[in-house]
């Protein structure tokens, strides 16, 4: 007689490509074999076509965007009931912060046996006016309160949680791990962005190269600024690969700075962490962090690294030994880390060997997977 496996069904707000998005791709894929998995979302993204093709089941959420409206919002709250209420899923697993409160709460009240939230990064570490953050900060400790457990992917965020009230048993930190990544070679990985950017590439010119959304949180507008100053006395090459709303926004500082042959937005690319051997540098400039999977993929690929310390970063990065940390939001630092990487080139290659064998050690994809099983199984 077959044993009818659990259920799980994974909640998420947008179904682009992203750090939360490949966290619940990992998951749902990984424990495909073992529970009867299925992934809900808003939108017609690059989530559901990866889902798709691994042979996951994927459930559309009409109205389910990122931006708040009280109207469709409301109308995504009952869809979720309904839905829990039709799939009984033994385990509901929601992730990023506004289909957390809802899924949470619809949830509970369709009496789903155990609803998990994981946070990837607080929304009101988020620049926002201060009204809006307490508001959000209210809203994530309902959000909080709603789950059975809440899963945090930095030390961090865990701490900020347990500063809330009554939440001491139900915060349980998992960082994100990944595989080992299979890159292409570095003439192969430059080529292709030659291709893709039309880039002229003078001898002896430093790559430096970023993976992420563009939006605000990721602070590319800053590492920009930065460029317009260093572009004049080194040779180097800058590197954006994403898409996202900042879009025109960064095309036109770049234009207004005349970075045009020095700053490339190459768009998304299904392939990213495949090219990161391309570059002698990777920057990570944001200004609000969970744990990001662009800096475990970078230190894979053996790369000095310069990376704001906010959320989860310095978890990964300690400065001078695995990377250069630098304070969000400042150009000068991030121009005196790239001139130190180029003063002291053999220096700073040992940082990436270093950042890659604890990224190794301590942030494998089995490492993850194996803690968050212990989570599903917890009484």
């Amino acid at each position: 007689m077959e044993i009818q496996k659990k259920k799980i069904l994974y909640v998420i707000t947008k179904s682009n490509w992203g750090g939360a998005q490949r966290y619940v791709f990992d998951l749902a894929t990984n424990f495909s074999q073992e529970y009867d998995v299925s992934v809900a979302f808003g939108g017609e993204g690059e989530l559901k076509t990866r889902l798709e093709k691994a042979g996951i089941r994927t459930i559309s959420l009409p109205f389910l965007k990122r931006d708040v409206n009280p109207f469709t919002d409301f109308s995504v709250f009952k869809k979720l009931i309904e839905l829990f209420k039709t799939e009984k899923p033994d385990i509901v697993h929601v992730n990023s912060s506004k289909i957390g409160g809802i899924g949470a709460l619809a949830g509970r009240i369709a009496k789903v046996p155990k609803i998990i939230f994981t946070a990837h990064g607080w929304a009101f570490r988020e620049e926002r006016p201060e009204y809006q953050k307490t508001i959000i900060k209210f809203l994530s400790w309902l959000t909080i309160l709603f789950s059975h457990t809440v899963i945090t992917v930095s030390e961090r965020d865990k701490r900020e949680a347990l500063a809330m009230p009554f939440t001491k048993r139900k915060i349980i930190l998992v960082h994100n791990g990944i595989e080992e990544t299979e890159f292409l070679s570095k003439e192969q990985a430059r080529e292709s962005i030659i291709k893709e950017s039309n880039a002229s590439v003078p001898e002896k010119t430093l790559w430096i190269g970023t993976i992420g959304e563009l939006h605000k949180n990721k602070g590319h507008i800053y590492a920009i600024e930065a460029f317009s100053k260093l572009a004049k006395t080194a040779n180097v090459l800058f590197f954006i690969i994403g898409d996202g709303e900042e879009k025109k926004e960064l095309q036109q500082k770049i234009s207004e700075f005349g970075l045009e042959k020095k700053v490339f937005l190459l768009g998304r690319r299904d392939d990213a962490p495949k090219l990161l051997i391309a570059f002698d540098i990777f920057l990570f400039p944001s200004v609000k962090e969970g744990l990001p999977f662009a800096i475990l993929e970078a230190g894979m690929a053996g790369l000095p690294t310069i990376a704001s310390a906010v959320g989860g970063i310095p978890e990964i990065i300690t400065d001078m030994q695995t990377g250069i940390l630098i304070r969000p939001k400042n150009q000068d630092e991030i121009i005196r880390a790239i001139e130190y990487i180029l003063a002291y080139p053999t220096k700073t290659a040992e940082l990436g060997k270093k950042l890659r064998t604890m990224i190794q050690k301590n942030f494998s994809l089995k490492k993850m997977i194996e803690n968050t099983v212990a989570v599903y199984k917890q009484k």
